[in-house]
């Protein structure tokens, strides 16, 4: 069974960086795209960043743009989010999802992807 394991985050100022990872298990890692979530307290599940299968392609939330960078390295079964410039208001549990399909058209609602992380916490002190 594929399992999803991400780590990375912490306590961070505002204005710094960190780096989240999602390691996959399994052999099929490079056929699907990937996506990282995040959740904060009392709000809803929102997507931040997308790649494809290939890593070609990427997607990001306008709340991010020009700020974090996904990206993946399908020889080690793994996905990077780096984070930079970072808000309070990022401050959330990210989770990473992998697409509901294989070499699916990257998109960014939830609904595309079924199987999830269980998440990284990220603080933003101000």
């Amino acid at each position: 069974q594929v399992q999803l394991v991400e780590s990375g985050g912490g306590l961070v100022q505002a204005g710094g960086s960190l780096r989240l990872s999602c390691a996959a298990s399994g052999r099929t890692f490079s056929r699907y795209g990937m996506g990282w979530f995040r959740q904060a307290p009392g709000k809803e599940r929102e997507f931040v960043a997308g790649i494809s299968w290939s890593g070609d392609s990427t997607l990001y939330a306008d709340s991010v743009k020009g700020r974090f960078t996904i990206s993946r390295d399908n020889a080690k079964n793994t996905v990077y989010l780096q984070m930079n410039s970072l808000k309070p208001e990022d401050t959330a549990v990210y989770v990473c999802a992998r697409n509901r399909a294989p070499w699916a058209v990257l998109r960014g609602s939830q609904y595309e992807y079924d199987l999830w992380g269980q998440g990284t916490q990220v603080t933003v002190s101000s």
